[in-house]
C-alpha cells in the first residue's frame, strides 16, 4: 500500500465519519422516542441499514455517478436525480427536526404524549428515509474524492463500525442535557437547509457548517460546566 492510497484511506474514514455525526445525531432523537429497551435495538439497525445502503450504492457506482446527469430544467434550475433527493431529504429532516423541537418546548403532558405513540416500525422507517439522503450524499462525496473502488469499500465499513462505538456514547450525553437535544435539532436543521440549497446547486461551504455547530456545541458546554 502506497502512502498516497493510504493517505486518501485515513481522509476518507475521517470525511465519512464527520459526515455521518448527523446520521447519529437524527438516530439518537429518534431513538429517544421508543422505550429505553428498545433504544439500542433502533440505533445498530438505524447504522447497519446505513452500511448496507452504502455498500448497495457502491455497488451499484455507475448508477449513483448517473445521478448527477440533468433529468429536468426550470426557470435557470437544472434538476438531477442528486438534486431531487437532496431537496426531499432536506425538506423532511426541516419538517422533522421544527417537529421535535415544538414538541420538546411544550409542556411534559405533550412529551409524554408523544413519547408514548412513537412505535419502533414507524421510527426505522424514518431512520431509513435519511440513511438513504445521507448515504447518496456520502458515496457522491467519496466518488469525487478517490478513484479506487476498494478504497471506498473499506473507508464505509470502517466509518460505519466507528460510527457503531460511538452512537451509544454520543445518545447518551445528548439524552443527558436537554439543552444539547435542542441544539442537536438546531443542527439538523441547519443541515435540512444546506441539503435544499445543494439541492438548488447553491453551494455551501461545509467546513462553515461545521465550525458554526462546533463554537455553538462548545459554547453550551461552557455553560453546562457553569451550571455544575
Amino acid at each position: 500500500m502506497s502512502s498516497e492510497i493510504l493517505i486518501s484511506l485515513v481522509t476518507l474514514i475521517f470525511l465519512e465519519i464527520i459526515l455521518g455525526i448527523d446520521n447519529i445525531i437524527f438516530i439518537s432523537l429518534l431513538s429517544d422516542k421508543l422505550p429505553a429497551e428498545s433504544r439500542k435495538k433502533a440505533r445498530l439497525i438505524g447504522l447497519s441499514l446505513a452500511l448496507v445502503l452504502r455498500l448497495i450504492l457502491l455497488a451499484g457506482i455507475s448508477w449513483i455517478l448517473k445521478l448527477d446527469q440533468t433529468l429536468f430544467t426550470i426557470s435557470e434550475y437544472s434538476f438531477s436525480g442528486k438534486n431531487l433527493i437532496l431537496i426531499a431529504g432536506g425538506l423532511f429532516l426541516l419538517y422533522k427536526s421544527s417537529k421535535e423541537i415544538f414538541e420538546k418546548t411544550e409542556d411534559k403532558h405533550l412529551q409524554e404524549n408523544t413519547k408514548t405513540k412513537a412505535s419502533f416500525n414507524s421510527t426505522i422507517g424514518q431512520i431509513l428515509l435519511l440513511d438513504l439522503v445521507f448515504s447518496v450524499d456520502s458515496i457522491i462525496t467519496a466518488v469525487g474524492l478517490v478513484d479506487e473502488l476498494w478504497i471506498m469499500y473499506v473507508a464505509v465499513i470502517v466509518s460505519i463500525s466507528i460510527m457503531l462505538l460511538i452512537a451509544k456514547n454520543i445518545s447518551d450525553f445528548i439524552n443527558k442535557h436537554p439543552s444539547l437535544k435542542i441544539l442537536a435539532l438546531a443542527f439538523l436543521m441547519m443541515i435540512g437547509l444546506t441539503l435544499i440549497a445543494e439541492g438548488f446547486k447553491l453551494h455551501i461551504p461545509k467546513a462553515y457548517i461545521y465550525f458554526s455547530m462546533a463554537f455553538s456545541f462548545f459554547v453550551n458546554i461552557v455553560q453546562i460546566r457553569k451550571k455544575v
